[in-house]
């Protein structure tokens, strides 16, 4: 069997070394490694904990260690923050045994500077102060970045951005999109409680359900292609975009493919679906999650949304641009996120008015075009739709409603503090000429 903290460790580095997705080294990490259930979960918890507490735990670390922080060599550092979290925040495991595991993953010339810092914590640890700066001890206590809190509270202001900084914790549960093309929610309601399985309702839908439960208590469900993994906001996304039956619908930056999969569905399997990415890699996650779901409308296609297609032009009755953004909408599920450099979120808004406006080309007179995204900074949002409609008189903001949502000047964003959901911006417009 393999060693969990060695994983995790070797996780770490590579998040560090090489800028590797977190969701996907799990599944990466989980495809090949041979651990038991247990080792499953604490690998998840060590790899994913750290990333999320990483601001913490190199604060600790800098008042502990003899050596600054940015003179460790990555696996030093990374074994450092593996130990402390286990101090910290995983109270079943015992201190002797966090200590000795870590100094075990060590290198030979650094076991004994990582024993000494990690029985330091021990000896004193009592929590250190927080800066005297209110944005920097908000950092390191929720452990993100000041550079992320000052685009919050540039867009929303400050006493919503100390509302997003607690809405990045993790949340329990996955949110379970049924699929009522080959499912009934009542008989899936009625079969997670007689499992056990607690669930609760968000306020605009009974077709999507957040489980309180890890993934794998609906795992039955998933491989039957009953229902699929989709956050309520991305599920509200794909009914203000509103496709209709039979029409011709355009998902220009579909993957991992949850609007396309949610269209088909409102569209009751009929009609047709043109699933766009610039990575063809990635169109087969759309590709077999549609044949698991039953869904025969959806054709994928590689295309860079940036660049013209000619037999794309006036040819949709709704075009959907889920463009590529910095994320902060989902932090709390993946962290490393947070990490982004500042320099890659502020060259976004002009790669995002590119793809609007060159999508925005293939909507027919009288048509719709929503633009969405799952980040919570409004140059990435309301500022890219009003350039947009600054330049292009042919289009005009469309409001909409779902549920008690009511749009202003034809957007909303869904704030994870206030819906339980990802953090979420949507922007509907019609063509007029």
């Amino acid at each position: 069997m393999d060693n969990p903290r060695k994983l995790a460790l070797s996780s770490l580095v590579k998040s560090e070394s090489s800028g590797a997705y977190s969701n996907l080294e799990v599944s990466t990490v989980l495809s090949r490694a041979k651990l038991s259930k247990i080792d499953v979960a604490l690998y998840t918890a060590l790899y994913l904990g750290v990333m999320e507490k990483m601001i913490t735990l190199d604060y600790q670390i800098s008042r502990r260690s003899s050596i600054a922080l940015e003179k460790l060599d990555v696996e030093t550092k990374n074994a450092l923050r593996l130990g402390l979290y286990q101090l910290i925040y995983m109270d079943k495991i015992p201190e002797y045994s966090a200590v000795s595991e870590t100094v075990n993953l060590c290198p030979k010339r650094s076991k004994g500077f990582v024993n000494a810092c990690l029985r330091s914590f021990i000896r004193d640890c009592k929590p250190l102060a927080l800066p005297s700066d209110k944005w920097q001890a908000i950092s390191v206590k929720m452990s993100i970045p000041v550079s992320i809190l000052d685009i919050f509270r540039k867009s929303y202001g400050d006493e919503i951005a100390e509302k997003l900084a607690l809405a990045c914790e993790p949340r329990v549960g996955v949110s379970l999109r049924i699929n009522t093309l080959t499912a009934d929610p009542r008989e899936i309601r009625k079969n997670l409680t007689a499992q056990g399985i607690s669930y609760k309702h968000i306020g605009f839908t009974e077709e999507v359900l957040n489980v309180r439960a890890p993934i794998s208590a609906i795992t039955d469900i998933l491989e039957a292609g009953k229902g699929f993994i989709q956050d309520p906001a991305s599920f509200a996304c794909a009914k203000i975009f509103n496709p209709k039956k039979g029409e011709k619908v355009l998902d220009a930056c579909a993957c991992p493919g949850g609007k396309s999969f949610s269209s088909a569905i409102e569209m009751e399997n009929e009609g047709e679906i043109i699933a766009c990415d610039l990575h063809k890699s990635k169109l087969s996650l759309v590709k077999n999650g549609a044949d698991k779901l039953g869904i025969k409308i959806i054709k994928v296609m590689e295309q860079d949304a940036k660049r013209e297609r000619a037999e794309f032009i006036d040819s949709f009755d709704k075009v959907l641009c889920d463009a590529p953004c910095s994320g902060l909408g989902v932090i709390s599920k993946k962290p490393d996120i947070k990490y982004k450099p500042i320099e890659q979120i502020q060259a976004l808004p002009e790669i995002q008015l590119a793809i609007l406006e060159n999508c925005s080309k293939y909507v027919k007179l009288g048509a719709e075009l929503v633009y969405s995204t799952c980040t919570l900074n409004k140059a990435e949002n309301e500022e890219v739709v009003a350039k947009f409609l600054e330049g292009n008189d042919g289009f005009e903001a469309l409001d909409f409603t779902l549920g008690d949502i009511k749009s202003t000047n034809g957007a909303f964003t869904f704030m994870p503090h206030i819906y339980e959901t990802d953090g979420f911006f949507v922007a509907k417009m019609k063509r007029v000429k």
